[in-house]
C-alpha cells in the first residue's frame, strides 16, 4: 500500500503524554500529526454532564447497575466512574483483553481526545534520588539512565505551565518544585498535621500537590471548588491535554488531528532500519491508510503503546519491533492502594467548610529512608483528607420518613482517611503479549495480561495500614476502622514499565532520553519507560521525560541523525 500523508512528526494518543508531545514538536516547528484512537471532544462544549444535578440523571447518578454488570465491569470499578462520567470510559464489551482467571487486572482506559487527562486525580509529585538509585542499591531489576539533577529542569519547565499547587517543604525523598499557592486544609486536617509532627520525628504532612489552578494562568481560570473534575472542567482550572497544551499546539498552526483514528502498527523500513511511519484503522469504517514522518512518538499509555510494539513485529524484530532485548512487554508495574485506615475525629462538630476542594493530603513516604524496615523494601505515601459527609450519606444507612430526611439536614461526623499508595517492584514475571487466539474489532490480537502482587507489595499494604491506624489512634481519633481491600493489578491507573529505558540495550527498550535503542527515530514517552514505580503519582513524571524526549529529538534532526 502506498503512504499518503507526510509530516515531520507522528504522535500516537493525545492524553498527558500526547499532549505534550503534540505542544512540543509544533512549538519547535515540526509538522505533526496526532493519531487519536477515540472520537473528537470538544473542550467545555463537550462536557455535557459537568453541572448536571442528581435528579436530572435517568438513574439519578447512581447508574444502570445491569449495564455496569454486563458493559463497564472493569470500568465501574473506578472510583470517577458513574452515570455522569460513563462516556469518558471505554466499553469492557467492545474493547476486551485477557488474562488468567485467577490474575485479575483492572485496565481502566478513556478512548477519546485528551484520553484519561480528563478523568486523573491530578496529584504531582516529583521523584526524587531516592527513587532513580533505588534499583542500583536494592539490586533489583536495572539502574534508572538518568538521576534527578537531569531531569530536574524539566520538572520544573512543566510545572511552570501545567500549574501545580502546593506547598515546599525541604524533603529530599520529595523535592519541591515551582507551585501556585497551596489549597488549604480543614479544621481536622490541620490539628492531625500538627499531632503527627509532634509525634513522629520521621513523618510530615503536607497539603496534597496538585494540577489544579489556585491563580489563573493563560486563559485559564482559578479553581472554583464546583467539585466533580472527572466530568471535565469548562473553566481550564485543571490541567488537561484539551484545555492546555492541544491549544497551544493548535495555535502554531502546525497540528493536524485525527480521531477516530486506531493505530495497528509501526511501520518499518528494515533497509534504511527507521520507522517510517504507522498503520491505521479508522474506527468506524475499519479502513486501512498509513502515514508516514521523519520520526513517530508512541504516547498510547503504557499498555496501549507496547501492544502496538508487539503487533509491528518485523523479519529483523519477530517478537516485537525494538524488542532486541527481549524485555518488552516485561516488567509491569502499578501502585497498589486501597490499604490503609479512617478514623472519626470527635470535638469539631460545630466546624464546617465550602466549596469541594479538588485535593486532599499527603503524608510522604518515611519508611526505608533513616529506618529500615526489614519487611520489605521501598515504602508508601499516605493521601486522604477529612470530610463530613452530606445527605447523601442516607443512600447508605437505614432510615425513612419526615425524621429520617429531616436528621440528613445536618452534616455527619468529621471522618479522617489516610490511603497508602505503595511502590511496585519491576519484576520479569509480570508481562504482557500478544493473544494468540483472540482479536479485536479491527482485527488486532488482544493483549494478554499477567500481573500479580509480590510479597513485597503484600508487606506494604499490610504496613500501610497497620501504621495508618495506629497514626490516627494516636492523634485522637476513634473508632478507627484499618482495611485492606485487596485491589487487583492496575486498578490504581498507574501503570508503569513493558518498555523500560536503560543503558545497556541487551537489557532495555529505551535509552535516557526515551529513544528506542534499536530503532533510533522511534520515541516512547508514555509510562511504559519507567525502570522502577516510585510511589509517587507518576503523571508528572511522564511529562517532564516527555518534553525532554522532544527536545532531544528536534535537536537530533537539526544536527542530521534522525
Amino acid at each position: 500500500m502506498a503512504i499518503k500523508n507526510d509530516y515531520d512528526a507522528i504522535v500516537v494518543g493525545s492524553g498527558i503524554t500526547g499532549g505534550w508531545a503534540a505542544k512540543e514538536l509544533t512549538e519547535k516547528g515540526l509538522k505533526v500529526l496526532l493519531l487519536e484512537r477515540g472520537p473528537n471532544l470538544r473542550h467545555g462544549v463537550d462536557y455535557k454532564t459537568e453541572h448536571k444535578p442528581p435528579w436530572e440523571f435517568a438513574y439519578r447518578d447512581q447508574g444502570d447497575r445491569k449495564q455496569y454488570r454486563d458493559e463497564y465491569q472493569i470500568q465501574s470499578q473506578c472510583y470517577a466512574f458513574g452515570e455522569a462520567t460513563k462516556n469518558f470510559f471505554v466499553n469492557d464489551k467492545q474493547n476486551p483483553y485477557t488474562h488468567d482467571p485467577d490474575k485479575p487486572y483492572s485496565w481502566i482506559r478513556g478512548y477519546q481526545l485528551g484520553g484519561r487527562s480528563l478523568m486523573w486525580a491530578r496529584q504531582s509529585y516529583r521523584l526524587s534520588n531516592l527513587d532513580f538509585e533505588a534499583n542500583a542499591h536494592d539490586g533489583i531489576a536495572i539502574d534508572w539512565p538518568v538521576r534527578y539533577e537531569e531531569i530536574a529542569p524539566w520538572y520544573d519547565y512543566v510545572e511552570e505551565f501545567i500549574g501545580v499547587s502546593g506547598q515546599a517543604e525541604g524533603l529530599p525523598q520529595l523535592p519541591d518544585g515551582i507551585f501556585q499557592p497551596p489549597m488549604e486544609m480543614n479544621c481536622v486536617e490541620l490539628v492531625l498535621k500538627e499531632r503527627i509532627e509532634k509525634k513522629y520525628s520521621d513523618r510530615m504532612m503536607t497539603i496534597g500537590r496538585a494540577a489544579v489552578l489556585t491563580q489563573p494562568k493563560a486563559g485559564r481560570a482559578a479553581c472554583h471548588y464546583c467539585g466533580p473534575c472527572e466530568r471535565g472542567c469548562s473553566t481550564g482550572s485543571y490541567f488537561s491535554s484539551l484545555s492546555a497544551t492541544l491549544p497551544v499546539a493548535l495555535a502554531t498552526k502546525n497540528l493536524t488531528i485525527r480521531p477516530d483514528s486506531i493505530v495497528h502498527s509501526v511501520i518499518y523500513n528494515e533497509s534504511k532500519d527507521r520507522a517510517s511511519g504507522v498503520r491505521v484503522i479508522d474506527a468506524n469504517t475499519h479502513d486501512v491508510q498509513e502515514f508516514s514522518a521523519k520520526i513517530v512518538f508512541l504516547c498510547a499509555s503504557t499498555l496501549g503503546t507496547t501492544q502496538i510494539l508487539l503487533n509491528s513485529s518485523t523479519p529483523r524484530y519477530s517478537n516485537g519491533l525494538a524488542n532486541s532485548s527481549g524485555v518488552l512487554g516485561h516488567y509491569l508495574m502499578d501502585h497498589t492502594y486501597e490499604s490503609g485506615a479512617s478514623g472519626t475525629f470527635p470535638g469539631f462538630e460545630d466546624k464546617y467548610y465550602s466549596g469541594r476542594r479538588p485535593n486532599g493530603i499527603y503524608i510522604p513516604r518515611f519508611q526505608n529512608i533513616t529506618h529500615k524496615n526489614s519487611n520489605y523494601l521501598r515504602g508508601y505515601g499516605f493521601q486522604g483528607s477529612a470530610q463530613r459527609p452530606g445527605w447523601r450519606r442516607g443512600v447508605d444507612i437505614p432510615g425513612f420518613g419526615a425524621e429520617f430526611k429531616h436528621a440528613l439536614r445536618e452534616p455527619g461526623p468529621w471522618r479522617m482517611g489516610l490511603d497508602g499508595f505503595g511502590e511496585c517492584l519491576p519484576r520479569k514475571e509480570n508481562h504482557v503479549k500478544l493473544d494468540s487466539q483472540k482479536v479485536d474489532a479491527w482485527g488486532i490480537p488482544l493483549l494478554k495480561i499477567n500481573a500479580t502482587w509480590s510479597e513485597n507489595e503484600r508487606q506494604i499494604e499490610k504496613d500501610a495500614s497497620i501504621t495508618a491506624a495506629e497514626m490516627l489512634e494516636n492523634c485522637g481519633a476513634k473508632d478507627v476502622v484499618p482495611y485492606i481491600n485487596d485491589t487487583p493489578p492496575g486498578l490504581c491507573i498507574h501503570e508503569m514499565g513493558t518498555a523500560r529505558m536503560g543503558n545497556n540495550p541487551k537489557t532495555s527498550v529505551l535509552n535516557k532520553y526515551n529513544q528506542c535503542h534499536d530503532v533510533s527515530n522511534l520515541f516512547v514517552t508514555d509510562g511504559s519507560f519507567m525502570t522502577s514505580s516510585a510511589c509517587q503519582n507518576p503523571s508528572l513524571t511522564y511529562m517532564a521525560f516527555t518534553a525532554r524526549a522532544c527536545n532531544y529529538a528536534v535537536g537530533e534532526m537539526k544536527k542530521g541523525n534522525l
